[in-house]
């Protein structure tokens, strides 16, 4: 895939445009009424782009549940999740809506602070993809803005495909042959004595082993599958040799170059590639008191392969297609 095919397709597709935003990562593309029956072209054009720029964002779109949902559907199969918030509309199984003061407050015996504080107590631990410790974790992501702060609340998204690019070759083709388990929970900080989320996590357990480097299904790019949220462990080798190894990578897969942030607006629709990114949800707005709504319909996606062809493998609580 060149560089610029996403920008290509759009230009033999009348009315739309696909404007670059950063220089790795991010285009908005304008002239497309979401809400509308697209045809083909159009949808070509979509995910040529998504597939080009890894995350494309449209704005002042009139989209309702039902529309959100349709618009998914032409570019895979949503997912329908056994269990959503409490937020999440009824009568869309395939919306899962995040409203954070409803539901971080309270939850698991924490307010909304000490919850975001026990998960993401390091720089680099919001930074993750959708359902990662999955065997199959989600192909996109298409979140849509209903209620958003006057100021603050942005997202930031990072492209590891070219962030594996940036390496150089030597730690490439270290990197190429390792692989590493993702667990639901990882890093979380227990609070002292009896943790409701630490039981949660017993019973709920869910952890994949992923290739270090994956191939991408449709690119054919090498995406440096890390993140801060599920990643545990590189197999095969000491722990301390694995943190030291990780956060390097880590740190290499959110540099500001290979980033671009985003500022929401009510009608704003972000549709990225959950293969080849990470994203960090915002951390900036939780003590201005304005509510904050989005609406979330993934697509479903298939198990990773490393660069030799080889699929992950489950550990446990994880099955192929099973939500």
């Amino acid at each position: 895939m060149t560089t610029d095919t996403g920008t290509a397709q759009a230009e033999h597709t009348p009315g739309i445009e696909v404007k670059p935003v950063a220089g790795h990562i991010g285009a908005e593309i304008t002239g497309v009424d979401l809400a509308e029956e697209l045809d083909d072209a159009v949808v070509a054009a979509i995910r040529s782009a998504v597939l080009r720029w890894k995350v494309v964002f449209f704005r002042e779109q009139r989209l309702d549940h039902a529309g959100q949902v349709a618009f998914a559907r032409r570019f895979g199969e949503p997912v329908v999740l056994r269990k959503r918030g409490s937020a999440s509309p009824p009568g869309f199984p395939e919306v899962e809506t995040t409203a954070d003061r409803l539901e971080l407050g309270g939850k698991f015996g924490m307010e909304q602070d000490e919850w975001l504080q026990r998960r993401r107590h390091t720089l680099l631990r919001g930074w993750h993809c959708d359902h990662g410790a999955r065997i199959d974790p989600p192909a996109a992501t298409i979140l849509r803005a209903e209620t958003v702060p006057p100021y603050g609340g942005d997202t930031t998204w990072s492209n590891l495909a070219a962030a594996y690019a940036g390496l150089s070759a030597p730690v490439r083709e270290f990197v190429d042959g390792l692989r590493v388990e993702h667990r639901l929970g990882v890093g979380y900080q227990s609070r002292p004595g009896d943790d409701s989320y630490v039981r949660h996590l017993l019973d709920h357990q869910v952890a994949s082993l992923h290739p270090l480097v994956r191939l991408h299904p449709e690119t054919g790019e090498r995406i440096l599958y890390v993140n801060g949220y599920y990643v545990e462990q590189i197999a095969d080798i000491s722990r301390a040799e694995s943190t030291a190894i990780l956060d390097m990578l880590l740190e290499q897969a959110v540099r500001p170059e290979y980033t671009v942030r985003f500022r929401w607006e009510p009608g704003s629709v972000a549709f990225w590639d959950n293969r080849a990114t990470i994203h960090l949800a915002p951390g900036d707005n939780a003590h201005l008191g304005f509510p904050r709504t989005m609406h979330r319909v993934m697509l479903a996606g298939d198990v990773p392969v490393d660069v030799n062809g080889k699929p992950s493998e489950p550990i446990v609580g994880t099955e192929v297609g099973r939500w």
